[in-house]
């Protein structure tokens, strides 16, 4: 028997709360212990149409099911009334190989366990008084990363900036003011951002870099989670060598696809700078932030390890509560 789940059944039983993170701090714990093997990433690029499809998958020993992800960002559907992210995730049984489920989560999985790794970054490498946050971008993921750091610190205050017209930016504001209860500014700069924030996450999916390694200051974390593919690149390849601590969530993937990519091509960092995955810091292998003064900053390219915790969690709230279909 497969179970099919609909994405609103998704939408009314997962959520993104300290659960969520629980189950993705285990995911790069047991990838940082050994106990995962993540194949490299299959992506489909569509550049007519600014898309891609994506296929990430990852096996963790011991848990009776495993994932295959199949999403796609197509970045002009907006133009046509449609959200730029899509996808869903086939559950498959890690003894017999079987197809377990389908979760036509239509990219909401990912974008909760996205925002769940950004608030594991944030817990073990922003300072623990952040009560000035700052976002690149005002999209889904966007609002993501903004509830996922409200989980780990104590925010009072959200500076946003992106390109996007007057009515997507107020939109934006005056959603998270309402859902989180701080104060959101519209800034009228990256710089600013920046300058002002004790943390700042870049959600976007630029191509050329619009963050610059003199805008960094003491006490700093960034976490850039846009670039998951070779030809993207948000922050300025002198960002990796301006900061203190470089983590990501897995090194070999981040130097093929991430801001490190863009870091190692410079000749600003090479394969043997000390780089920490998220996982050591989990595991306390790596203390990660060790005085407010630090600039760190953390590369997330998106593993399979968290598409297959996630899409446990959810398979067991499926069949807790009989949710979706089941066919033979």
């Amino acid at each position: 028997m497969v179970r099919i789940v609909p994405e609103r059944d998704l939408l009314e039983n997962i959520a993104l709360d300290l659960r969520a993170l629980e189950d993705v701090e285990r995911g790069f714990a047991e990838l940082a212990a050994g106990n995962a093997t993540v194949p490299p990433i299959m992506m489909i690029p569509v550049p007519a149409l600014e898309g891609e499809v994506d296929i990430k998958s990852a096996f963790i020993q011991g848990l009776p099911h495993l994932a295959v992800k199949v999403a796609s960002g197509f970045f002009r559907n907006p133009e046509r009334g449609l959200p730029s992210q899509s996808g869903q995730m086939l559950v498959i049984d890690a003894e017999t190989g079987f197809l377990v489920a389908v979760l036509l989560d239509n990219g909401y999985l990912t974008q909760v366990r996205t925002g769940a790794a950004g608030a594991v970054a944030a817990k073990y490498l922003a300072p623990q008084k952040t009560e000035e946050a700052g976002v690149i971008g005002a999209g889904v993921q966007a609002r993501f990363q903004m509830r996922a750091l409200a989980l780990v610190r104590n925010i009072r205050v959200i500076r946003s900036f992106s390109l996007d017209g007057d009515e997507v930016r107020d939109a934006y504001v005056r959603d998270m003011e309402r859902e989180l209860g701080v104060k959101v500014i519209k800034s009228s700069s990256v710089e600013e951002v920046v300058k002002e924030s004790s943390l700042v996450v870049t959600t976007t999916p630029a191509r050329k870099p619009f963050l610059k390694a003199e805008w960094l200051h003491p006490g700093l974390h960034l976490t850039t989670m846009g670039s998951d593919a070779e030809e993207k690149q948000e922050v300025e390849a002198s960002v990796a060598g301006a900061v203190d601590l470089l983590a990501c969530d897995l090194r070999s993937q981040s130097f093929r696809l991430g801001e490190l990519r863009s870091a190692l091509a410079a000749g600003v960092i090479s394969e043997t700078t000390p780089v920490v995955e998220l996982g050591d810091l989990v595991l306390g292998n790596h203390p990660g932030r060790t005085s407010d003064d630090q600039i760190t900053m953390c590369d997330l390219t998106g593993v399979g390890v968290q598409d297959t915790m996630i899409s446990i969690r959810a398979l067991a709230v499926a069949e807790e509560k009989e949710l979706g279909v089941t066919v033979s």
